[in-house]
């Protein structure tokens, strides 16, 4: 009886750290959510993956869940009042010396992600134990991770690793890549698959093969430079906070493809861009629109 009062008080403890915990992130405009492995590997995307049987993990590597992240907070405290039960009996449990299963996690950039085990890792977090059983499966990823980290970072890192990978794949000292950047993974993958569908294109209406070197000047001369053009005569970045021209690029080539399929292959990149423009102008305005008109519905009834 007594083990299992001191189980429920030490819930409540880690449930409380956990809400003061949020309180103390949302000042900070931080998020005190648990990692998702599903978010995280839809931007890292693993190649393959690697059974390792058992292993002793250290808990403070453990960052992340497969599909309990919104139960817990950053730090692995309960969040839900739903998680006393199973939560307090583990922590008596272990404070019985009870051996309990091994958790099942997927290793991640040096990091762990609960596949099978939540509870059990939040109660050796809240009681300090520095490490527990694991079965381990090892995700492929060439991107380090860290706790704490945010999945903006975790982007900022995909977009700096797939640079580097471009950068020593293709040694494009024949493009000013100064000015060629992007902020969203995959989009120097998509850049590079651009380039090669114009050397596809060049290569229909001459009669030998031209380098990936020659088509990626033809590229950026006569494809990505003209749309960015357009892109500053109609001021469309001051439209999207916190792109970049290359980032513009790529959307406009995707909203380009969709103009086209509706009206018709005849409509130019400038007019794209012109079109692109005014629909932006336009949500602005909708989104302003409707600021206003709560804003004063709330000031009427005040």
């Amino acid at each position: 009886m007594a083990m299992d009062s001191t189980a429920m008080e030490d819930f409540s403890k880690a449930k409380r750290k956990a809400k003061f915990q949020g309180i103390l992130s949302a000042l900070k405009w931080k998020n005190n959510d648990l990692m998702s492995l599903y978010e995280v590997t839809s931007i890292i995307k693993p190649k393959s993956e690697t059974y390792l049987g058992m292993c002793t993990i250290p808990v403070s590597r453990i960052i992340g869940s497969e599909g309990r992240y919104h139960d817990f907070s950053s730090a692995f405290l309960p969040k839900r009042e739903q998680l006393r039960s199973r939560w307090c009996s583990i922590d008596s449990a272990m404070m019985s010396d009870v051996v309990l299963p091994p958790i099942s996690v997927y290793s991640l950039g040096g990091y762990y992600f609960v596949r099978d085990g939540n509870h059990r890792v939040s109660v050796a977090k809240a009681q300090g134990v520095e490490f527990i059983d694991a079965e381990v499966v090892e995700l492929d990823s060439e991107i380090p991770l860290r706790p704490g980290i945010t999945m903006k970072e975790i982007r900022s890192k995909v977009v700096d690793y797939e640079r580097n990978m471009f950068i020593a794949q293709y040694k494009p000292s024949y493009l000013p890549m100064g000015d060629i950047v992007f902020t969203t993974p995959g989009a120097y993958p998509e850049m590079v698959n651009h380039i090669l569908v114009h050397k596809y294109y060049i290569n229909q209406s001459i009669d030998h093969e031209i380098s990936f070197e020659e088509a990626a000047k033809s590229w950026y001369e006569n494809v990505y430079s003209p749309i960015v053009k357009e892109i500053r005569e109609e001021h469309l970045l001051a439209a999207f906070p916190g792109q970049t021209e290359g980032d513009m690029y790529l959307w406009l080539v995707r909203r380009w493809d969709e103009y086209k399929k509706e009206y018709g292959n005849s409509m130019t990149a400038a007019e794209a861009v012109r079109k692109a423009g005014l629909e932006r102008g336009k949500d602005v305005f909708h989104r302003l629109e409707r600021y206003m008109a709560y804003y004063f519905r709330k000031l009427s009834k005040a």
